[in-house]
């Protein structure tokens, strides 16, 4: 069964007529609905009539070759699990975050699998009218096992993907859940719903846009570097993301390592300037630099690693306050 919307009187009231989803042109989809944890508490009403769906739509009778959602749940079943019907997934009740940030921050991981776990692992608590975060594992590693495609909303100009942890945290970390459990690749895309165009838009070219026309671009690397120690800060916190999309998303593009290395470490007046500003966070620079490179995202010339060598080796010096 599937919802469909049908506006009444003025369209202020919008009641919703059930129909078979073979009739509504998807008879072969699923949905893992994953939760942000202040969408988890402002909006339980919308939780509530979305998980009476998923509900109503296990319960239909109908074939399961045109109800992906039942034949789900009906395989769930005779596995015993209860609430076989969950799609709604989110963190632990009263707690926020995959922390596959705080790993990625902390370069406390060996793997992308290794993130891909902790996301799951944290976001295995079932929402609904009848969950309000009950640990529900062997539903959400079902449905992770039929994922093939994760769709984001980005509903903001003021953030983007590269702009803040968030992001490869919970979507790269889903879609690296996904294609642990899955075998295989999964693909991943973004909805635009501030602007009129909404067409999906995959994941590696909005990471390329973004670093293009931010990280890479003079005018904002001079815009920021003129800040002082907050836009050292958000360059250093974009490197971090760059790291994150690598592990979550294999994002290794070289060219974007390349020109960042060239841009605000190899630059001698912008590495001063930086360094100057907010030493903590160019040595974060580099060190995010090196760090693509111990684990593959980048492969340097041996000459341009042996400068940043140099160039975290004396930031570390300096703010260690160690003299040679």
């Amino acid at each position: 069964m599937g919802a469909e919307p049908i506006k009444e009187g003025t369209g202020r009231i919008v009641r919703y007529e059930l129909k078979p989803l073979a009739e509504l042109g998807h008879p072969r989809i699923d949905v893992l609905a994953n939760l942000s944890g202040i969408f988890r508490d402002s909006f339980v009403n919308i939780i509530e009539l979305l998980d009476d769906l998923f509900k109503r739509a296990a319960e239909a009778e109908e074939p399961e070759d045109q109800n992906f959602i039942r034949k789900h749940a009906l395989a769930l079943q005779a596995q015993g699990i209860e609430n076989n019907s969950a799609r709604l997934f989110s963190n632990p009740a009263g707690d926020f975050g995959s922390l596959v940030n705080e790993q990625v921050t902390d370069g406390n991981w060996e793997s992308g699998e290794e993130l891909g776990k902790t996301w799951e692992s944290r976001n295995s608590f079932s929402y609904g009218r009848q969950d309000k975060g009950q640990a529900r594992p062997e539903v959400l590693t079902q449905l992770l096992k039929t994922t093939s495609q994760v769709v984001q909303e980005i509903d903001s100009v003021e953030y983007g993907l590269t702009d803040i942890q968030e992001y490869y945290a919970n979507t790269g970390g889903l879609k690296k859940a996904a294609e642990k459990q899955r075998g295989k690749k999964v693909s991943a895309s973004f909805v635009e719903s501030f602007s009129k165009d909404t067409t999906p838009r995959q994941l590696d070219d909005l990471l390329r846009l973004e670093y293009r026309t931010k990280l890479l671009n003079p005018k904002w690397a001079e815009a920021m570097a003129s800040q002082g120690s907050g836009g050292a800060y958000e360059i250093s916190q974009r490197m971090t993301a760059l790291i994150g999309w690598g592990g979550t998303a294999d994002f290794t593009d070289d060219w974007v390592y390349d020109q960042a290395a060239d841009t605000y470490a190899l630059d001698a007046e912008m590495a001063e300037k930086l360094r100057q500003a907010n030493p903590e966070a160019f040595r974060n620079i580099v060190a995010r630099m090196l760090e693509a490179s111990g684990r593959g995202f980048w492969q340097p010339s041996e000459d341009k690693l042996q400068k940043l060598q140099a160039l975290y080796e004396l930031t570390d010096e300096e703010l260690e306050g160690v003299t040679v």
